[in-house]
């Protein structure tokens, strides 16, 4: 007999839900969430922080492994979403996830992330760096272990996904030899978990202001907002210094100008990304990135004073 889950269809199928050839690799395409791609854009840091993006080689390698982080993170997006479709299912929001909808069958769903989970570490090989392999072997691994495991164990769910971040930066500067730097790594992983905590906090404001709606993240019942707050706090105040410390031992002349100057807008960064979480709009990362346009312009100015402090 064919189990059928409340709420849903015969086959576990929401009703309504559409399946048809045409509909099915645009749905594929939704469910390997194209938007938080965005992330994967980390392993252009060390390049451009070594100012080696002006050469063709460099850039087609950094956007190889872009392409394969891409990959590697729809593989474990789609075998997370498997794993939780019944909590998405119940939730307000993630119910339109394509896999929790029905859009695409859950077996198809498996093969594919499977086959982006092994398909990414075994092309980085082309690249002939096997460190870079590692790197994202370890990736796929870890977000593996995170998705059946760790995103249950709260505090190790930060410092996971924060880590994952992290890796990407590290694997950008690995593919085109470029040494990283104590600060580059210090602040990124600042950064990464700076915009962890921030997701878990919105996550919980936005439990509190109402009913939930559906299953809750375990780890969101053992985190409270004082805590979260401070930890965010602590990673802000830890990031500002430690750049802080970087542009200020810099060379002298113009060089030295750009880098001290880029602490201001590097600052307002922290300041107005923490003012956006306060606010309750931190549950998704790539949004504030795609949508807040005085963040975007308070990037481009540091971006800016970066890269003359870097090509000058």
């Amino acid at each position: 007999m064919t189990s059928v889950v409340p709420g849903t269809g015969r086959g576990g199928t929401p009703p309504g839900a559409r399946r048809g050839p045409a509909s099915l690799p645009l749905a594929l395409v939704r469910a390997c969430r194209p938007r938080q791609w965005l992330k994967n854009l980390l392993v252009l840091a060390a390049p451009a922080a070594a100012g080696v993006l002006s050469d063709p080689g460099p850039l087609l390698t950094c956007a190889a492994v872009f392409v394969l982080f891409c990959a590697a993170a729809s593989g474990t997006y789609l075998l997370n979403d498997v794993r939780d479709i019944e909590r998405d299912r119940a939730h307000e929001r993630k119910r339109h996830r394509p896999i929790a909808a029905g859009l695409v069958p859950v077996p198809l769903a498996v093969a594919v992330g499977i086959t982006l989970c092994v398909l990414a570490p075994a092309a980085s090989l082309a690249l002939g760096e096997p460190l870079l392999t590692g790197i994202i072997g370890g990736y796929v691994l870890l977000t593996l272990a995170y998705t059946r495991y760790l995103k249950d164990v709260a505090v190790c769910d930060l410092v996971v996904v924060a880590a994952c971040h992290v890796l990407r930066a590290v694997a950008g500067g690995v593919a085109v030899g470029v040494p990283l730097t104590s600060w580059f790594v210090i602040v990124v992983s600042l950064a990464a978990l700076l915009v962890v905590v921030g997701k878990r906090e919105a996550e919980l404001r936005t439990l509190g202001e109402g009913p939930a709606n559906g299953p809750v993240r375990a780890t969101l019942r053992a985190y409270t907002p004082t805590y979260l707050s401070q930890t965010r706090t602590m990673a802000s105040a830890a990031m500002v210094v430690t750049y802080c410390l970087w542009a200020l031992e810099q060379d002298g002349g113009a060089q030295n100008l750009f880098h001290v100057g880029s602490i201001v807008p590097f600052i307002m960064f922290v300041l107005r990304y923490n003012l956006l979480v306060d606010r309750g709009v931190g549950e998704e990362p790539e949004e504030i990135a795609l949508r807040d346009r005085p963040l975007q312009l308070i990037l481009v100015a540091l971006t800016a004073l970066v890269g003359l402090g870097i090509h000058l």
